[in-house]
């Protein structure tokens, strides 16, 4: 069984620890196994800390990188903010001898080292490289008959020449990973826009950051979908909560469900919506949950 040592980041165990559980889960069921990163701090924000103050930045994440480096395994995360900030991090103290020096200055003082043993790995970049969608489609038990707006988010794919995950405007490795459950990954324009939570909008700019995300959830509607499909809990908060603000500050309804794709996954596995949190999402869409019930339904008869 392959192991690799689960940084949870902060959004996901606070707001939606069933994303936690629908990863393990999951991954379990495809011979990997997940081992508390204990001690992990926040990665910190790249679209903050890493603007503000780079050497702070650098020496807060690379002492997350550090935790793993002593377990002697490669760290695994659902989300693309810290994927972001913690690869990055380690392709710098890797390749930039001074920098590595003057952080692990700092790592020395609460006992660590930075080494360079391990590597940063995203869940949808890990699938896609190491697992595959034909493994992933043999796992599947309920095929999940589901019409999904899959959202990238930016993290993930840019800037292209870290990430080496081919086109940046019209990839395909998440499509066929959600394609793999039986669900279908609708087209619809700007599938590649920022949500805009990101950089500190949320917080900073919160209006801005909204009409933002009502841009991606009109071309979504328009395109009949049963539901969003992420693979980052900030980009999963931002279409989850946002559309509970854009009702009270813009009156708009859009009343579309939101999935990590851990938990899409769990369900084309056969596990229960509320074995994968699902029922933790504050969209809760009385449509969606009957398709789901019925899918389930038909593949036990």
């Amino acid at each position: 069984m392959n192991k690799l040592s689960f940084f949870l980041g902060c959004i996901a165990p606070n707001r939606y620890p069933g994303i936690e559980a629908a990863t393990i889960k999951t991954l379990d069921k495809l011979g990997i196994e997940l081992e508390d990163l204990k001690g992990a701090s926040c990665c910190p924000a790249p679209g903050v800390f890493r603007s503000f103050d780079k050497i702070t930045w650098l020496a807060l994440a690379s002492r997350n990188v550090t935790l793993s480096e002593e377990m002697g395994l490669d760290i695994l995360t659902v989300c693309n903010g810290c994927f972001g900030s913690l690869v990055d991090a380690n392709n710098i103290m890797k390749e930039d001898s001074k920098l590595r020096e003057e952080v692990n200055k700092i790592l020395k003082e609460i006992g660590h080292e930075f080494k360079g043993t391990i590597e940063v790995r995203h869940i949808i970049e890990y699938l896609s490289r190491e697992v595959g969608a034909e493994k992933i489609k043999q796992a599947v038990t309920i095929p999940m008959d589901l019409n999904i707006a899959l959202h990238y988010g930016c993290h993930l794919v840019k800037p292209s020449k870290e990430r080496h995950l081919g086109s940046t405007e019209n990839p395909r490795f998440f499509d066929e990973l959600v394609e793999a459950t039986g669900a279908t990954s609708v087209e619809y324009e700007d599938k590649m826009a920022c949500c805009g939570a990101g950089g500190g909008a949320r917080t900073a700019v919160l209006d801005t950051s909204l009409r933002m995300v009502v841009n991606k959830l009109e071309h979504m509607k328009a395109a009949g979908v049963d539901c969003i499909i992420d693979a980052c809990p900030f980009c999963h908060l931002q279409f989850d909560v946002g559309q509970t603000e854009i009702k009270k500050k813009f009156d708009k309804a859009y009343d579309i469900p939101v999935i990590h794709y851990s938990q899409l996954l769990g369900l084309a596995m056969g596990y229960t919506p509320e074995e994968l949190g699902i029922n933790q999402n504050l969209i809760i869409n009385e449509e969606f949950n009957k398709k789901v019930e019925r899918i389930r339904g038909g593949a036990n008869e």
